[in-house]
């Protein structure tokens, strides 16, 4: 019943009388309705229908294919609410607008007289799944496997060669075609006459194939693997600009860079991680001693009360550094 749409849903709670009301005006609607079918079909006019039987059209909107050239598949719905009866067959819509015109024109759009005939069964297009893509070996995607939805739309630029994917892929005229996501697919599906048959250009774009970054010569595992640490251990160098005692600028620099490319290695764990930020942050405090000793020791000589405060622990680590040089471990 829920299938013919003529389920209806009565609030027992109310008195008798008012549920044999509701009954009566439902029973109403649904016997002037087989009235006005009876007499369409007396007269030989359309009429909207119900019935599972359908013309040469199938499950294809005659409104849609008449009106715009589009192949619209109204199989993936089971309601039949926007179907009509003419002349002994029936046919479904896409939507009420396409049902209501339809219902005012229907030698327009099934007869003779439709601006695009149906194709055959042979000539509609046929969604396809991954693993019958695979069955069909050893016949390959047209377009080498690019979108032609995605191309065509593109203006056949070369930035528009974008590769299909397998998931979404479509049958047409025995050739397959691998498109780029379903939105493409469904534009496929409804204009493959328009999509079918293009050419691609003689420059195409590289073949996207993984790599191994092991497989990369040195200057492009650098990119790939170090690249953003690098660059952030590089501009944290410029912007401090340290300098270590006893120790050239050039020494220092790739010091820091060291620490600081350990101190934040994504491979490493986070115990490991925390003991270089401690390292590091001790190699910038040792930088820092050159820039402090040389400001508070500036002016004539001072006696040791007299300094500022940590002054003479600060000196006293300045030089114990000579000689020394930081170490990973």
């Amino acid at each position: 019943m829920k299938e013919r749409q003529n389920w209806c849903v009565i609030d027992g709670g109310h008195s008798k009388w008012r549920v044999w009301n509701k009954v009566l005006q439902e029973v109403q609607v649904v016997v002037k309705q087989i009235q006005i079918y009876l007499e369409r079909r007396r007269e030989g006019k359309k009429n909207p229908t119900k019935f599972p039987r359908l013309g040469e059209y199938g499950q294809y909107c005659p409104v849609s294919l008449a009106e715009k050239g589009e192949l619209i598949d109204c199989s993936g719905t089971s309601s039949l609410e926007f179907a009509a009866e003419f002349q002994g067959h029936y046919y479904k819509m896409a939507s009420q607008e396409k049902l209501e015109k339809f219902l005012s024109r229907p030698d327009a759009y099934v007869s003779s007289m439709a601006p695009h005939p149906f194709p055959p069964p042979h000539m509609l297009p046929q969604k396809l799944t991954a693993e019958e893509v695979k069955a069909l070996f050893p016949l390959k995607a047209e377009m080498q496997g690019y979108c032609p939805v995605t191309y065509l739309d593109g203006k056949q630029r070369y930035e528009a060669l974008v590769p299909g994917n397998i998931e979404y892929a479509a049958k047409y005229q025995d050739k397959v075609y691998l498109l780029e996501n379903e939105e493409k697919l469904k534009k496929f599906m409804r204009l493959p006459e328009k999509y079918w048959n293009l050419k691609l250009p003689h420059k195409l774009p590289p073949k996207k194939e993984p790599m191994l970054l092991t497989t990369l010569p040195l200057a492009g595992y650098l990119e790939q693997g170090v690249a953003t640490s690098l660059i952030k251990a590089l501009h944290e160098v410029g912007s401090l600009k340290p300098k270590f005692p006893f120790l050239s600028v050039k020494e220092t620099a790739l010091l820091f860079v060291s620490f600081h490319l350990k101190a934040h290695n994504p491979q490493n764990s986070e115990p490991v991680r925390q003991m270089y930020r401690k390292k590091l942050l001790q190699f910038v405090e040792h930088c820092e001693l050159l820039p402090y000793l040389g400001t508070a020791m500036m002016g004539p000589y001072k006696e040791p009360k007299d300094r500022p405060l940590g002054l003479d622990d600060k000196l006293q680590t300045f030089f114990s550094l000579k000689g020394t040089r930081p170490t990973f471990v």
